[in-house]
């Protein structure tokens, strides 16, 4: 069996791309290349609010496919203030572009994950889940994480993030949205009053032992506490 990685290739903001770009897809698709083509909108950007953002976060995926041929769109609604993916509003856009392309087409769509605490911090777990489970909910089938400490601290990402990741979108598969929303505002307002003063969490060699790549107990500890948190705002694992 042949393993692809698909080429990734992002747009501009909003609704640009350059030339250089083009001549990239056009020597991948000549070559029979999987190719993902990325944009993150801006909420609070040139687009607007949470109703103009979506339609933009529609629009580009919509171009990734009509204009460039891509095989996949990665998704990753950006907050310009705090640069994550996951505040309310920027859930709010991803959740609501992502079910209504769902809805209408059979395309693939992914998004991606820029929490703003870092590794080894439950609030970094709890933005996390609260992205999973909307992402899930919402249609999406690929889900790309985890950028945790806004993926720009050195060494601050580990796989606990990924595992949670996984774990709260199989915990919300089959749920209904009523129920969905219900947990989703109790989860993000555990965390979204934090923004400003986010723990920065510790390091990956800080967080695991280097020599056998598994989660030191420090961790462990921390994240059976964010599953209790989760669990106490209705997310049955």
């Amino acid at each position: 069996m042949r393993m692809y990685d698909p080429h990734e290739c992002s747009q501009l903001n909003e609704l640009k791309i350059d030339m250089g770009a083009l001549n990239i897809i056009s020597g991948w698709h000549s070559a029979g290349d999987i190719i993902m083509i990325e944009q993150m909108p801006m909420f609070g950007g040139y687009a607007g609010g949470v109703e103009e953002t979506a339609i933009c976060d529609v629009a580009t995926t919509l171009a990734s496919f009509a204009a460039f041929n891509a095989d996949i769109h990665l998704d990753g609604p950006i907050h310009i203030r705090w640069g994550t993916t996951t505040t309310r509003e920027t859930l709010q856009v991803a959740a609501h572009a992502a079910a209504a392309l769902d809805y209408n087409t059979d395309l693939l769509l992914a998004n991606q994950y820029y929490a703003m605490a870092g590794p080894c911090t439950e609030m970094c777990l709890l933005e996390v889940a609260a992205q999973a489970i909307a992402d899930t909910a919402s249609g999406r089938e690929l889900l790309s994480g985890v950028a945790s400490a806004k993926g720009v601290a050195l060494d601050k990402a580990t796989g606990l993030e990924a595992r949670m990741l996984g774990e709260a979108s199989a915990a919300t598969c089959g749920m209904e949205i009523s129920e969905v929303n219900r947990i989703l505002d109790k989860i993000v307002s555990k965390y979204e009053l934090n923004f400003s003063f986010a723990p920065p969490g510790k390091t990956y060699q800080e967080c695991y032992n280097v020599n056998d790549a598994t989660p030191l107990q420090e961790y462990l500890g921390v994240y059976d506490s964010a599953l209790d948190t989760l669990a106490d705002c209705g997310l049955s694992f």
